[in-house]
């Protein structure tokens, strides 16, 4: 009867196996592995370094080159005639019609020494009054360019090309005006202003101002 015992112990050993294939069970569990999953968190990393290395400003540099052609092209423009502007005014009042735009011209902002007056007749008196003195030191103020500077048609082609030039014929013989007007034209750089008589001016000129 010592073997009646035994037999439920070969019942024990048949439930081995039963936990065998529940192990087998377990083996399909390792399947969703997180694995993969921490890959994504590096994608965010890589466009932080990636932007700032763009901006290097390098264009910038390249553009401030661009306008610096673009200079001489504006230079060439810059000869363009000056604006023309004609101030009805008898022969008589010509020099009081200059001294107003004179004034008006420097109480617009505009310096002292943009301005040229130009006079085809008598000579301003500070022209007459600045030659008692001498030629040297008459023509010393005009080269030192910080105020209006008066000069006779005479002797107008002398002075230096100013940004304003006002003529004021107020007299002379024709020729005188008209060399006086044609100088005025070469000598003004943005501005000229001509004090006188519209039918004389425009006579001289050859045109309509």
């Amino acid at each position: 009867m010592p073997l009646i015992p035994e037999e439920p112990q070969i019942y024990e050993s048949a439930q081995g196996p039963r936990a065998t294939p529940a192990s087998g069970r377990t083996a399909p569990t390792p399947r969703p592995v997180p694995g993969p999953r921490p890959a994504a968190p590096s994608r965010p990393g890589r466009p932080g370094p990636l932007r700032p290395a763009p901006p290097v400003q390098r264009t910038p540099r390249d553009a401030a080159a661009q306008p610096g052609p673009s200079g001489p092209a504006a230079g060439a423009t810059a000869p363009a005639a000056p604006q023309i502007q004609l101030i009805p005014a008898s022969a008589e009042g010509a020099l009081d019609a200059a001294e107003e735009a004179v004034d008006l011209l420097l109480e617009s902002g505009r310096a002292p020494g943009d301005v040229l007056v130009i006079t085809t007749g008598e000579q301003h008196p500070w022209a007459a009054h600045e030659l008692s003195f001498g030629e040297t030191s008459y023509w010393a103020q005009h080269d030192a360019g910080d105020d209006v500077f008066y000069t006779d048609a005479t002797v107008a082609g002398r002075a230096a090309s100013r940004p304003v030039v006002v003529v004021a014929v107020n007299g002379g013989a024709e020729a005188a005006a008209a060399s006086a007007l044609s100088l005025a034209h070469s000598r003004a750089t943005a501005l000229l202003i001509v004090c006188g008589d519209p039918q004389r001016i425009n006579s001289v000129l050859g045109t309509s101002v």
